[in-house]
């Protein structure tokens, strides 16, 4: 069987002269597939995860054309538009087309949210060939006339899927509006929920349809535990795992900013060597974290899922779910980050009790239980949680909101009904006071009176 090599795609000699720069010599599964389609000019719909080389099957072709085709952008026209959803994602796809076309006369810059507009709006005022951009500073500089869309040759909307779980489609479609009726178009998406399905109708123009690396076989590579464990104690069993030298270069999962940024500060206090990424962050200390930990600075990136298909690190030894997430797919686009490139890798994952429907979820999606691991702080095992918070459960049931004047917290008997209680009826002793003239039920004061 014959070996597939870049230059047996139709790459042009600078593209494979950056390539050996690089030190890539052979494409992944979906950069032969899509190179040849979109060196012919067809629009293409893709269906591949973050690590699966997708960037550089639509950059390499994008650029083909471009530097073919040399044409001036005008000021502050854009030749090719590629959209984002995350800052990390567009400065990595940044990344990637300044290396591949360090042999080619085209121009490129990335304009994000985060960061001063300065800087931007200078690179734009002269147009540019290829644009990478997230939905919502681009929306502003468009409307502030920074940015000229009409001229786009082509558009590429890259992790689909990502960009509807953050809320951006309409934004993508008041952009699409923006662009020429007339382009080259490429979606790419790891998943294909409805809305995503419904947007390539829309957007697309008999386009071949590519699917490479289907998520669960590409998890199969990854080793996956789970430690039982009381949400309380996650944080000791995450320490007395950090102790392992094994544990290199560590992206640990949470669900919220805070417990992001709270995490971090108590691994470094521990002296381990960590920082936290997550949307509130600066652009600039995302970025920051980013590069520290990429040149090994430190030893512990934690994130939220807004890293799960941004970070783009080579030997992330493991993954760690602190938080299990509430979405399956989530946890596929989390332990991604290991086992990047065809490697192997470890994802690891606390599952308080409350948590085991997410657990269920995402063993539904992997079709196949995820093994379970010994807890090294010799925490109660899963049956012995479960009985606890049942216990606890029965414990608390005869527990009712209290009414006005009633210590929370404290059991109580319910009150009778009084609605056939008259002044004095029964010799039931009266605490409300006297009851209202032409009616049987007492009135309440609206306070006692001083003693």
């Amino acid at each position: 069987m014959t070996e597939v090599t870049f230059s047996g795609l139709g790459l042009a000699d600078p593209l494979l002269k950056a390539l050996a720069a690089e030190k890539y010599t052979h494409p992944t599964p979906i950069q032969a597939q899509a190179i040849p389609l979109l060196l012919e000019g067809r629009d293409l719909f893709g269906l591949a995860q973050t690590g699966t080389g997708k960037t550089a099957a639509f950059t390499l072709p994008l650029l083909q054309r471009l530097n073919k085709n040399q044409k001036a952008p005008g000021r502050n026209g854009v030749r090719a538009l590629i959209l984002a959803p995350t800052r990390e994602l567009a400065v990595q796809i940044g990344d990637s087309i300044r290396a591949y076309s360090q042999f080619v006369a085209i121009r490129h810059t990335v304009i994000t949210g985060g960061v001063p507009q300065g800087r931007q709006v200078k690179a734009m005022s002269r147009g540019v060939d290829i644009l990478v951009a997230t939905p919502g500073r681009l929306l502003d500089l468009v409307n502030q006339r920074h940015v000229d869309l009409h001229s786009a040759q082509t558009f590429i909307l890259d992790e689909g899927d990502r960009m509807f779980d953050m809320g951006f489609i309409r934004d993508i479609r008041k952009i699409v509006q923006m662009l020429p009726r007339e382009r080259h178009t490429m979606l790419f998406s790891a998943t294909m929920p409805r809305e995503i399905e419904k947007l390539a109708r829309e957007i697309l123009n008999d386009p071949a349809k590519i699917e490479v690396t289907p998520e669960v076989i590409t998890v199969d590579r990854i080793k996956q535990h789970v430690f039982h464990v009381q949400g309380s104690r996650k944080r000791d069993l995450l320490h007395e795992l950090m102790a392992d030298p094994a544990l290199s270069r560590v992206i640990v999962f949470t669900r919220t900013k805070h417990g992001a940024n709270r995490l971090a500060d108590q691994l470094v206090k521990s002296g381990v060597n960590a920082d936290a990424i997550h949307g509130n962050k600066s652009q600039g200390a995302r970025q920051r974290a980013l590069n520290d930990f990429k040149d090994n600075r430190s030893r512990v990136l934690v994130a939220t899922d807004i890293a799960s298909r941004g970070i783009d690190v080579d030997d992330v030894s493991h993954v760690i779910n602190f938080d299990l997430p509430m979405e399956a797919e989530s946890y596929v686009h989390r332990i991604g980050r290991t086992a990047r490139a065809g490697a192997g890798g470890i994802a690891i994952s606390f599952c308080d009790p409350a948590e085991k429907k997410y657990l269920r979820d995402i063993e539904r999606l992997l079709k196949r239980p995820i093994d379970t691991a010994e807890n090294p702080l010799g925490a109660a095992n899963d049956s012995e949680l479960r009985e606890r918070r049942d216990h606890d459960q029965d414990r608390d049931e005869p527990r009712r909101k209290p009414h006005r004047g009633q210590p929370a917290g404290k059991k109580y008997r319910a009150r009778k009904p009084e609605g056939n209680k008259t002044a004095g009826g029964g010799g039931a002793k009266q605490q409300n006071g006297p009851a209202k003239p032409g009616g049987d039920k007492p009135f309440r004061r609206s306070r006692p009176r001083a003693a």
